[in-house]
């Protein structure tokens, strides 16, 4: 059998390792469209944009691992068509494939501002390493930064320039940062940090243009005619997933690729993971896209044991990350807006040390930890309890002196 996988990302080559760590010996064929080999993106907007990690820190494998693991790496090649029906696939379209068994782990890419100026030099998205590179050396000599986006990777990258010492505006349509995300309460903790070293928010505000001579931005106008001085802008509005190849072929598509708890697609012989999958979670009882770095690592592990044919069933608990300035935070669970009745705090809040809890009828669907360490499992185990119906006592949820652990009796 040939397993062939599309996308030479971290879950793609997290797919690649667990298919040979659990006994295949068959042929992998991994494919991705950049020149370098799978890594993970959390360092392009954290430790490596601040100029503490090298650039090697952000590879999944060593150079040589896929040689060694006989892995047939492909970089700088396009799968442009998918045949389902033939079991093939068709690169840089010319070359056929023909696979057993299909891996898409696509991922996503930028969603862009189509507003005039947004071809000046100066103006910048992060999704790649080498985006990163460029703003990286951009931001060591940049005297005034714009971001537009106040999610993860806007206000990381916010961090990032203020700590090169840049005067950094961040532009936001909503009220507060990450507010959709987190709710009001815990979104002020992240406008008040940015604040406190700082950043100049712009809320409830669009941009109209940007605006340069001699083909270089020199400012970012706002939609009320506010112009905001700038030698760079870093946009940071989302992104979407790569399911073009999918909904071409035939497949199930509905904000990303339709797959089950297995992580199989409409079709029985293709199967999808990270960012682009949208898949059934038994946990949280729908179906769910999650666009974080531990998405990938343990997706692509899931979809190669299903794809051997081993029964599994991927219900983690959605997790994720970020680090900004000294402070970092873990987040676990899964509460839409407007889908939980409040947020108890435990801990000091204007020291930002302390738990927060996305509750619903006493049953926790959300935890997030900042500066607090080594909670993360009986955070999980909180939320896990609370998708299943349990609740627990919310006086003792917010009492630091009642151990997590002891919440679920």
């Amino acid at each position: 059998m040939t397993f062939v996988i599309v996308g030479a990302s971290l879950a793609g080559a997290k797919a690649a390792e667990t298919l040979r760590a659990e006994g295949y010996d068959g042929p992998i064929v991994l494919i991705g469209e950049e020149t370098e080999r799978p890594y993970e993106r959390p360092p392009l907007s954290k430790g490596y944009l601040l100029g503490k990690d090298p650039r090697d820190k952000a590879y999944v494998h060593g150079a040589d691992w896929y040689r060694e693991h006989s892995v047939d790496l492909r970089l700088g090649r396009r799968v442009t068509a998918l045949d389902p029906v033939a079991k093939t696939v068709t690169l840089d379209g010319y070359e056929e494939l023909s696979y057993d068994k299909l891996l898409l782990a696509t991922g996503s890419r930028v969603r862009t501002l189509d507003v005039p100026g947004s071809d000046l030099a100066g103006v910048r998205y992060l999704r790649t390493i080498t985006e990163s590179d460029a703003l990286l050396e951009q931001l060591r000599h940049a005297g005034r930064v714009v971001v537009v986006g106040a999610g993860w990777i806007g206000l990381e990258t916010a961090a990032a320039a203020r700590t090169h010492g840049a005067e950094v505006s961040v532009v936001e349509m909503d009220a507060l940062p990450l507010r959709r995300v987190l709710g009001d309460e815990v979104a002020t903790v992240f406008a008040d940090l940015h604040r406190a070293h700082g950043v100049d928010f712009h809320f409830d505000a669009g941009v109209r243009e940007f605006r340069g001579a001699s083909g270089r931005l020199g400012s970012v106008v706002l939609a009320d005619g506010t112009e905001l001085p700038a030698d760079l802008a870093v946009i940071g509005v989302g992104i979407r997933p790569n399911t073009e190849l999918a909904e071409a072929a035939g497949l199930d598509v509905d904000n990303g690729v339709v797959v089950d708890a297995a992580l199989r697609t409409s079709d029985p012989h293709v199967y999808a993971c990270g960012d682009v999958a949208n898949a059934e979670n038994p946990l949280l009882g729908r179906r769910v896209r999650v666009e974080h770095w531990a998405n990938a690592l343990n997706g692509g592990k899931t979809a190669a044991k299903s794809m051997l044919g081993q029964e599994v069933v991927y219900d983690r608990v959605p997790y994720f990350f970020s680090d900004q300035y000294d402070l970092g935070m873990e987040y676990s669970g899964y509460a839409e807006p407007g889908g939980y009745d409040s947020v108890v705090f435990r801990g000091d809040v204007g020291a930002r040390e302390f738990v927060s809890f996305w509750v619903r009828e006493g049953r926790v669907l959300a935890g997030m930890n900042v500066d607090v360490w080594e909670v993360v499992d009986p955070i999980q185990a909180l939320v896990r309890a609370g998708y299943a119906g349990k609740a627990v006592d919310v006086a003792k949820l917010a009492d630091p002196g009642v151990p997590l652990g002891d919440l679920l009796g």
